[in-house]
């Protein structure tokens, strides 16, 4: 499979497994459902338009790498506390979604962090398309059309 349509799977489910989690800790009160969270979704719209529209630009590998920080980070934050079930969540139920959601996440988002890397690492910097097209030499028809003309 092209690492491009594995980078885009990795990250759109990512992006999936992310509003999954925020819309569960809105459920259970850990997060409260206001305004606040219109950032968290605004960021997931520049890290879905990354995704989408910028694929195999410069731009997209990385928006899709700070996206992919952020969602890996998420697991963290909620271990750095009580853990993964203490606290609040710990007496709820769908505590196995929770959790496994929160795993997947992490899983998703850091093969979308290596990909991404890997991508930008691949690119030719300072240099422009046009020059990588000149590079390649001029778009010539096939060889029948050339001996007519």
């Amino acid at each position: 499979m092209k690492r491009s349509v594995m980078l885009t799977i990795t990250s759109l489910l990512s992006i999936l497994l992310m509003t999954f989690h925020l819309s569960d800790d809105i459920v259970r009160g850990i997060e409260p459902g206001g305004v606040k969270n219109i950032i968290g979704v605004l960021m997931m719209v520049v890290w879905l338009y990354g995704t989408l529209v910028l694929a195999e630009r410069r731009s997209g590998y990385i928006i899709i790498l700070l996206g992919s920080i952020l969602g890996s980070g998420v697991p963290v934050v909620h271990m750095l506390g009580v853990g993964l079930v203490g606290g609040r969540i710990a007496n709820s139920s769908g505590l196995f979604f929770w959790v496994w959601t929160l795993i997947a996440l992490q899983v998703t988002a850091i093969f979308s962090l290596f990909l991404s890397a890997r991508g930008l690492w691949s690119m030719q910097w300072g240099k422009s398309r046009s020059n990588n097209a000149n590079k390649e030499g001029p778009s010539h028809t096939s060889p029948e059309v050339s001996k007519k003309i």
